[in-house]
């Protein structure tokens, strides 16, 4: 048991990434780590933490789940009243970080964030189970209330109006997409000396490849 906070480390050592064996395009590169990540069993692999900040800079981060990606970028969905829309709507960038220890890999992607399409949200919607799509019209996220008890009534009242009418996705509620202009692969190595690969988005679309340092 380390005896201080800074006692704390460890030395990685599973695998490498060198230039000669990544994607030309990172959402390729993403597509061979996540189905990897798959396959290691890791619990939550679509948690990623979303940073985010305002207009004046003012920054913020929390984690989200990760609902879907493709070349256009990558999908979560929230409330859109809450404290991260409300930064999101000031200023429509992002940054994601996918943290899966067990293969000792981070995934690092900034971009420009969008509204997907509201055929997009409904879709993802009516797939959720009834009791998270009751508890997208329950919560005025990130407000403050008055109590668990006030929450847990709203939810009683929910639950008896929609049990008369179709179960719709709120119009406050739905999905985002970040698309990358940068994404880093980081896998851990030995000594701190970790593999760092850089994908920049260019003027004509197509992506730079190169080696940041440790």
């Amino acid at each position: 048991m380390p005896s201080t906070i800074a006692d704390i480390r460890k030395d990685y050592m599973l695998r490498s990434l060198l230039e000669k064996d990544v994607a030309t395009h990172p959402i390729r590169q993403f597509d061979t780590w996540w189905q990897e990540a798959l396959h290691s069993e890791i619990d939550e692999v679509n948690a990623m933490t979303l940073a985010t900040a305002s207009a004046d800079g003012v920054p913020a981060a929390r984690i989200v789940l990760l609902k879907g990606y493709d070349e256009r970028g990558f999908v979560f969905f929230t409330n859109y009243e809450s404290f991260k829309g409300m930064q999101l709507a000031e200023n429509p960038r992002a940054c994601l970080v996918f943290f899966w220890k067990e293969v000792e890999r981070q995934v690092r992607i900034t971009g420009l964030v969008d509204k997907v399409s509201a055929e997009e949200s409904d879709a993802y919607f009516n797939s959720r189970p009834e009791g998270s799509r009751i508890g997208a019209w329950v919560s005025p996220q990130s407000r403050v209330i008055t109590s668990r008890e006030w929450l847990e009534e709203r939810e009683k009242k929910y639950i008896r109006d929609f049990s008369a009418q179709p179960l719709k996705r709120p119009g406050h509620w739905g999905g985002y997409r970040v698309k990358p202009i940068s994404m880093e692969f980081w896998q851990g190595r030995s000594n701190r000396l970790h593999d760092r690969i850089q994908y920049s988005l260019q003027g004509d679309n197509t992506w730079t490849i190169e080696r940041l340092a440790p």
